[in-house]
């Protein structure tokens, strides 16, 4: 036999049984939350035009993009971050509109790059994006809409990491750069390579002053005071005022009752080059990857012939599932109620019964039996997908004997 026949590809998985019924279940205590926060849904296509996610929007690199070819010999791409897909979606259809629009999404992200610690290449994600605010209050909600959305799946300890890219660019104005370096410091200061930025610095004409706070960055995260102290190293405008947003936001969630799930990164720099503003993560244990990303991209629409601010995040099914097993978090799910198991003599009265239960809004499995299959094979079927109880109809149709899978109860 083929070696593939039965094989995913690296970096896809099947999902089935209890772990496809908490997922769904997931899914739904989030859209839930959305939902009460005012936010509708909007689909998008699975698969655009190469445009949509050209490098000019700053989204993923091209390399990790799976690219394809149609019949008019157009480039395609299967979509490998959902924000620009409804950036499109919204220059298209509401470009008039000047209040802002509050959406919400579920669909699977593509991405060829490494499956590194068992990262997925077709990965789910649900989130949220509101178009046309640029206020404070804006980011704020959408901080708060994360966090009351992975308490609703039961998720306890988790922290809200808090950026701003604008404090940042604010310093790469004063050490003019070429754009080669600051993509190397970028990544030298996200990911906390304090000698790395030194050595790089080294090499750069710079105040004195200035040096010292790209040198400070990849250690200024924690509690507001360590913003705080970042303020005060500056006297750049731009970097002082994105302090300043941040600090207001902060009080905007203590408003929510929600300060405590956040602390402050200001060396977390995404590779997502369209955010302009504040930027966020979400993470927790159990999980080797933030579960939640998002920030404030108030240029991208601009791209697609609409100009307005936005703001969205992103939460990433498959590591909140894997951290809610790893922290034995259950997940209640919508189980069968009755599998309802009939000779073929009484198939007539099984349809009849099933359509009562299922009118009674019960879920209901109607199987017949064949005699390949002993009755507890059948019992012990049911019980292994979770079906509440069995019925079991004879060859005459008029007896009908119960059985709880739970507890072996038989009620005739």
């Amino acid at each position: 036999m083929n070696n593939q026949l039965l094989h995913t590809p690296d970096g896809v998985r099947d999902i089935y049984g209890d772990e496809c019924a908490r997922k769904l279940a997931v899914q739904e205590q989030i859209k839930n939350v959305f939902h009460l926060y005012g936010y509708q849904n909007i689909e998008t296509p699975a698969f655009e035009f190469f445009d949509i996610f050209k490098a000019e929007r700053g989204s993923v690199d091209s390399r990790e993009m799976y690219k394809f070819f149609d019949r008019e010999n157009n480039t395609l791409v299967l979509r490998p971050d959902i924000t620009p897909s409804i950036a499109r979606c919204v220059a298209k259809y509401f470009m008039d509109e000047q209040l802002p629009l509050r959406l919400c999404y579920l669909g699977s992200t593509f991405q060829n790059s490494t499956s590194y610690r068992g990262r997925l290449k077709e990965a789910t994600q649900t989130g949220v994006e509101m178009i046309g605010d640029d206020l404070i209050d804006a980011d704020a909600e959408m901080i708060a809409i994360a966090i009351d959305a992975l308490k609703a799946t039961g998720l306890k300890e988790f922290q809200v990491e808090l950026g701003q890219v604008d404090f940042y660019r604010g310093l790469l104005e004063e050490a003019h750069m070429d754009e080669e370096t600051q993509d190397q410091l970028r990544e030298l200061i996200e990911n906390k390579n304090y000698f790395g930025v030194e050595e790089l610095l080294s090499e750069q004409t710079m105040s004195p002053e200035l040096k010292r706070l790209f040198l400070k960055l990849p250690e200024l995260f924690g509690d507001i005071d360590q913003i705080r102290l970042a303020k005060s190293m500056t006297s750049n405008l731009r970097a002082v005022r994105a302090i300043e947003r941040l600090e207001k936001i902060q009080e905007i969630l203590d408003s929510y009752g929600l300060g405590d799930y956040v602390s402050y990164d200001l060396g977390m720099l995404s590779k997502y080059s369209y955010y302009t503003g504040i930027i966020f993560k979400a993470y927790t244990y159990g999980t080797g990857d933030y579960i939640v990303a998002g920030g404030r991209y108030d240029k991208l629409l601009e791209q697609f012939g609409k100009n307005a601010p936005a703001v969205g995040f992103a939460i990433e099914v498959d590591r909140l599932m894997s951290a809610l097993s790893r922290q034995k978090i259950c997940t209640k799910t919508d189980d069968v109620d009755t599998m309802i198991l009939y000779e073929e003599s009484a198939r007539a009265e099984a349809i009849r019964m099933a359509g009562e239960l299922r009118a009674e809004k019960k879920s209901v499995q109607l199987l017949r039996k064949d005699s390949l299959h002993s009755f507890s094979e059948y019992l012990a079927c049911a019980s292994r997908q979770k079906i509440k109880s069995l019925i079991y109809l004879d060859g005459d149709g008029k007896r009908a004997v119960k059985y709880s899978t739970e507890d072996g109860e038989v009620q005739a």
